[in-house]
């Protein structure tokens, strides 16, 4: 079936339901003669007369009743079909696939998720996780969470989570047999959860600043992970002092399993942003989302400043997948 013939049908079926050309020709938003036209090439192309026509009345003929009497269902479900589309742009709805780093999904979406969920319960979200850059349009994601420096030049970036601080952390019970450290070089007498970015990626140095002076060192430690939630877990458990970030650690602190130390010696680096498509039809379901995670975002603050990203460093400059 060509496209005009279902063009055709649904103006036969507006004139079969008003049995009047001049009130269909007003409903479809077109003009009588026009109308008249295309119910002519259509009972020609067909060589079937579907209506009766006079200049004071229209019925539908034997034929015209059979075929009406199959089309409107199948009207009836495109246009149930079409006003469940118009719903899903208004209405949170379906499919939400995010790709985020470890850290973008413990900081922003882990936050929000749960009130997300409730206020929307017709969406089921999937999060990805990934330290690398991707294509995330060709891999079928609707955004991606991540620092800024992986973001396409086409695609439209939403800052999601401000500068963050580092927060360097141990166990109390860590703590009751070492001396808490005072200032960075201190960590060089202590054990400590090292950090690698990914499989083939060096070692993280950890980064300090204070008063305009930085300082990197390169610390030891039985332990080392490419995981934050599990250099975070290693700290609680213990075996270590940890570097991390303030948005992934606030539930330990709170909680009191672990210690921050070092804490005037904290940097700030760059925060997150949520990317996607820059495109006018933005999925309701994301639309929701980015407004709830402003709603949740803490204010910036713009006197602070940031330093690289020491999570993300070494993927700068790769090529997506």
């Amino acid at each position: 079936m060509q496209r005009a013939d279902l063009a055709d049908l649904n103006a036969f079926v507006t004139i079969a339901e008003h049995l009047s050309f001049r009130a269909a020709a007003g409903r479809l938003g077109v003009t009588p003669s026009a109308l008249s036209h295309t119910m002519r090439q259509l009972e020609e192309r067909f060589g079937v007369r579907l209506l009766h026509r006079t200049t004071r009345s229209v019925s539908l003929t034997d034929a015209g009743v059979r075929l009406l009497a199959r089309l409107r269902p199948a009207i009836d479900q495109i246009a149930g079909a079409l006003e469940g589309l118009a719903e899903e742009r208004e209405r949170p709805f379906g499919r939400l696939r995010l790709y985020a780093t470890h850290m973008a999904a413990t900081a922003v979406i882990a936050r929000v998720w749960a009130r997300f969920l409730a206020t929307y319960p017709d969406v089921h979200l999937e999060v990805r996780l990934g330290e690398a850059p991707i294509d995330i349009v060709g891999r079928g994601f609707d955004a991606g969470i991540g620092p800024q420096d992986r973001i396409a030049g086409n695609m439209i970036a939403v800052p999601v989570m401000g500068p963050t601080r580092v927060a360097v952390i141990g166990a109390p019970l860590y703590f009751s047999r070492r001396r808490t450290p005072r200032v960075p070089e201190d960590l060089l007498r202590h054990t400590c959860v090292r950090y690698r970015r990914h499989q083939d990626g060096d070692e993280l140095d950890w980064v300090f600043e204070r008063d305009g002076v930085s300082q990197r060192l390169s610390v030891h430690g039985q332990v080392m992970v490419n995981n934050p939630d599990l250099a975070i877990r290693a700290a609680v458990d213990g075996l270590g002092i940890a570097y991390t970030i303030e948005a992934q650690v606030e539930p330990f602190l709170r909680s009191g399993h672990v210690i921050r130390v070092l804490e005037d010696w904290s940097p700030s680096f760059q925060g997150l942003f949520l990317y996607h498509a820059g495109n006018r039809q933005t999925p309701a379901a994301l639309r929701a989302l980015i407004d709830m995670i402003a709603l949740d975002r803490k204010a910036d603050d713009p006197a602070v400043s940031v330093i690289e990203n020491p999570f993300t460093a070494d993927w700068r400059g790769q090529p997506a997948a």
